[in-house]
């Protein structure tokens, strides 16, 4: 290993040890299921600097993350950005599948946020990460319906009958994995209209009117807000998912990447993950 490459992974090491301790010191709050619940007010606790062990971000970081992300992250990033003026967060929100895809074959970013193990996995044994990633959060599955669950939907095992229009992420997606599992653990068959990439098609399709009903993570309800209704799978036939997060081998700004990682750790990024109903790591 050449010395320049020697000195980026020490300085990425100890960014990450920070964003660790960080995450540690967080953890022990409850975990909030709804915006509503969360109870936090985000301005209130929001830092005018980065997070201790970590240097100060210059310029844009390419942050490529989970479309179940999407909401989350979106605030967050405006207020990594309120807190370290010259930094400028960039999103690239897309399957996790997707997303590894694009990064192996050179798409630039210096942050990955996934919303499984497996898939970032697929990052670190291609040696496409530096360091080791870190959980930022957790998330649950939820049935998402029309406004007002006009067509009386209860538990998974409605999702069979024959007259309902279903929607499923397809499986090389986490909310897919996840569906199947859960699905199994109902011992329930369904057969969908559609497969999408993501879990945004499926929340598209069910608040557009195109289907029924669909499997998505339980922030993806709470983000669709009046535009569809929620119901809660129960915990023997859930499942829940990891959201690792790290910086990229290939990254341009491993020192912006590795604050913005610490900020999602803070108690800042974590009482915008809890509103958004994501689960604490």
């Amino acid at each position: 290993m050449n010395p320049h490459h020697r000195l980026r992974i020490a300085a990425v090491t100890v960014a990450f040890l920070a964003a660790a301790v960080v995450a540690a010191c967080g953890s022990e709050a409850k975990p909030r299921s709804t915006a509503a619940s969360a109870g936090v007010s985000v301005a209130a606790t929001a830092p005018t600097t980065v997070a201790p062990g970590t240097t100060a971000p210059i310029g844009a970081i390419t942050v490529f993350a989970a479309s179940s992300l999407t909401e989350a992250f979106t605030e967050i990033g405006s207020s990594f950005e309120a807190a370290n003026p010259g930094a400028k967060v960039r999103f690239n929100f897309a399957g996790s599948g997707d997303l590894v895809a694009q990064i192996r074959q050179g798409a630039p970013a210096d942050v990955f946020a996934s919303a499984d193990d497996s898939n970032m996995n697929k990052l670190i044994d291609a040696g496409e990460v530096v360091g080791k990633p870190i959980v930022v959060a957790k998330n649950t599955l939820e049935i998402i319906t029309e406004p007002g669950n006009p067509k009386g939907i209860a538990t998974l095992g409605d999702l069979a009958k024959p007259d309902l229009i279903i929607v499923l992420c397809a499986e090389t997606a986490p909310c897919g994995k996840l569906a199947a599992q859960a699905l199994a653990a109902a011992s329930v068959a369904v057969t969908p209209k559609s497969l999408e990439d993501k879990v945004k098609g499926v929340v598209v399709k069910v608040t557009t009117g195109e289907a029924d009903a669909g499997i998505v993570f339980a922030t993806d309800v709470i983000a669709a807000g009046a535009r569809a209704g929620g119901v809660e799978i129960p915990a023997s036939q859930n499942a829940v998912t990891n959201y690792p997060v790290t910086v990229t081998k290939e990254a341009t700004n491993v020192g912006g990447g590795s604050s913005f990682i610490s900020y999602l750790a803070s108690p800042s990024g974590q009482a915008i993950l809890a509103k958004f109903g994501f689960l604490a790591p």
